[in-house]
């Protein structure tokens, strides 16, 4: 798959596809109702390397979801890795032992699947949710998203709405991790835009069980 990226100025000075350090960076907010999101910009140096083995390499797969009377097409494209499927880059298994290290004590398990999806432009999106399949409907647990690629803009709010939106924009190596109640007490979108935006890819780490 031939897909323009702009590329990041900041990432044009790596050479290759590294991961780094969490501890004493990442920048924590804490949200209602035992909610949390940690931050860490330009986690993944090589970002953009990592984009494009990614949007040649994964295969890719378009799906289609009932919705309401009809059967329309899911706006991105996107590919699962299960536990103990090979990652399509070494990077990304670096990332999830970072992730582990990191985060492992606090969450009490260990991340172990990664999804990933495909916003291939501004008509790509996905809309308001919670990773509410399995077990993250009833107990607190951890997603971390990995963004490579031109940024764009995920959308944290109270479940139900009410309150301005939160906004962070990702892409280009960024790290972002929802913990605590979020999956069950907030919702996360990506938006579309009729802005010209480049393509995004998100690989979203997950515990067993959450979905």
């Amino acid at each position: 798959m031939s897909i323009a990226l702009q590329p990041s100025l900041f990432d044009a000075v790596a050479d290759e596809v590294h991961v780094s350090a969490l501890a004493g960076v990442v920048q924590r907010t804490e949200l209602s109702s035992g909610a949390w999101v940690d931050v860490r910009p330009g986690w993944v140096s090589g970002a953009d390397e990592l984009f494009a083995r990614l949007a040649a390499d994964v295969p890719w797969r378009a799906e289609r979801r009932q919705m309401y009377e009809r059967v329309v097409d899911v706006p991105r494209l996107v590919c699962w890795y299960g536990e103990g499927v090979p990652m399509p880059h070494p990077s990304l298994d670096a990332a999830r032992t970072a992730l582990n290290g990191h985060y492992g004590a606090e969450l009490g398990e260990q991340f172990r699947t990664a999804g990933l999806c495909f916003y291939r432009d501004g008509r790509d999106s996905v809309a308001w949710h919670g990773d509410t399949i399995g077990r993250g409907q009833r107990e607190d647990t951890m997603v971390a998203i990995v963004s490579v690629g031109e940024p764009r803009t995920l959308l944290l709010r109270p479940r139900g709405g009410g309150g301005q939106a939160l906004r962070y924009p990702l892409g280009h190596g960024d790290l972002l991790v929802m913990g605590g109640s979020c999956q069950r007490t907030w919702e996360h979108a990506v938006p579309k835009t009729a802005r010209p935006v480049g393509p995004r890819i998100s690989i979203q780490f997950r515990p067993r069980g959450v979905a």
